[in-house]
């Protein structure tokens, strides 16, 4: 299992990412999920499910909308139904929907070659959803989704099976169920499926953490008093757009006071001379996401800070040193605090702040990492899983805290990090200041006379 890095491009004289595999291999993954499953067939409207599913994209614009739906059964091959001009774009240019290697899928008078084989019907199709609502509810639109799931149930025998939904609206529940069409949970199938990763799919991860590596770069050389944390925010995205990223989910930009308690959004604030700082960079390259957080203090650093620092860093090495194939997720959540012990009341008021997740199509998939469920429902750690590690602890003076946060690929003897951008050690970013006296120490208070005898009241 390999963690390392390719251009970006495709060529003919190295094999990079074969797409034709990643597609391949998620769908075996899937059918084998469906197959151990008491269901008859999946259901997706999740846009990182129908990827995963069927290998479409028709971009981030419509993740919201909940407006495409694809299913897969015990006998057929993914049928996508998509959104107007989408459905005939997919027609043309992805052609793996028009083959199936299910026998009762496949077109019978079609001549072929091994497994793979022609479609009857192809799994490129027109069909809309309610536009989470804005369909007015009597054209019908809910009653329209159930009775294409319906007619392929019956063509394919599975009209009295369970069929796993992963998220839908009510009017479509309501709809399928009044078709007849017995709907259940079909979430734990699809993440089931998404906990292990292909190779293909470790290869896009690495290269999007990469993309970052090269973010937080830019990013300490950016950082200064004045800089507002939005600022940072367009930099940043300015950065991964321009090496080739799919969509920037999000940069949470964080300083100065707001640091702790940790508000999970970014806002105007003008950054000052020695406020901490950490940012959390989402983004998706061909799909594949990151979360991926750093600390830094700017011009200057207090004790306090670096002492919350080498907390969270400490805490983070723990959980890591643990990770293994056979280890589980209550291992690796013994040796991060207590909600208590950081300011909260319980987990759940904590939640997030010491925490794990799964990355892949989406940033928080399996397994999951928490004091809140890890040690009455803990998960396996398996080979080629890989998720993310969030540590974080306030600094004594309240002014900050520090945020780490690490993303790791399961191998068969422990584990890899891939978010390589320096975090050992808390780095002071922006403008170096010297005085009379040589240069001004990087570990200070922002306050001046703190710095002092005087200002410290220990002359008499």
């Amino acid at each position: 299992m390999s963690t390392a890095t390719f251009g970006t491009n495709a060529v003919d004289w190295e094999e990079r990412i074969r797409f034709d595999r990643l597609r391949e291999e998620r769908l075996a993954r899937l059918k084998a999920e469906l197959e151990a499953s008491d269901l008859g067939a999946l259901l997706a409207f999740d846009f990182a499910n129908i990827r995963y599913m069927s290998g479409t994209h028709i971009g981030t614009w419509a993740i919201d909308k909940a407006i495409r739906f694809a299913l897969i059964t015990r006998n057929t091959d993914p049928i996508v139904w998509d959104f107007g001009s989408a459905a005939k774009h997919h027609a043309l240019y992805n052609p793996w929907l028009g083959t199936t290697t299910a026998e009762m899928d496949a077109d019978p008078h079609a001549p072929h070659h091994g497994a793979v084989r022609p479609r009857l019907e192809s799994g490129a199709r027109a069909g809309i959803s309610t536009l989470r609502g804005a369909f007015h509810p009597d054209a019908g639109i809910a009653d329209e989704v159930a009775a294409k799931i319906k007619r392929e149930l019956e063509k394919f025998g599975l009209l009295n099976e369970p069929v796993g939904v992963d998220i839908i609206e009510l009017p479509v529940l309501f709809a399928l169920k009044q078709a007849g069409v017995d709907v259940v949970d079909g979430q734990q199938v699809f993440l089931q499926a998404r906990a292990i990763k292909t190779r293909d799919e470790i290869s896009l991860l690495t290269q999007a953490a990469s993309m970052v590596d090269a973010a937080y770069d830019e990013l300490y050389r950016f950082l200064r008093p004045g800089v507002r944390e939005n600022e940072t925010v367009g930099l940043v995205s300015k950065v991964l757009y321009d090496l080739g990223s799919e969509y920037v989910e999000g940069v949470n930009a964080i300083s100065g006071e707001r640091c702790s308690p940790h508000p999970h959004v970014f806002s105007d604030r003008l950054i000052r001379p020695g406020d901490p700082a950490f940012f959390d960079i989402l983004h998706s390259y061909n799909g594949y996401r990151t979360c991926y957080y750093r600390t830094f203090a700017v011009g200057s650093a207090s004790t306090a800070q670096r002492d919350a620092y080498k907390r969270a860093r400490e805490y983070m090495d723990r959980a890591i040193a643990l990770v293994r194939p056979g280890a589980t997720t209550a291992d690796i959540v013994s040796v991060w605090p207590k909600a208590q012990e950081f300011g909260f009341p319980d987990e759940e008021a904590a939640f997030a702040l010491q925490y794990g997740h799964g990355v892949g199509l989406s940033i928080w998939e399996k397994p999951i990492f928490s004091r809140l469920v890890s040690f009455d429902h803990p998960e396996e750690l398996k080979e080629g899983m890989v998720f993310a590690l969030e540590t974080y602890w306030p600094s004594a003076d309240g002014i900050g805290a520090a945020r780490i946060e690490e993303e790791v690929v399961v191998t068969a003897t422990g584990c890899e990090v891939i978010t390589k951008f320096p975090a050992e050690d808390l780095l002071i970013a922006g403008q170096r200041y010297f005085t009379v006296n040589g240069s001004l120490p990087e570990l200070r208070s922002s306050q001046s006379h703190l710095n002092t005898p005087a200002g410290r009241g220990e002359l008499q």
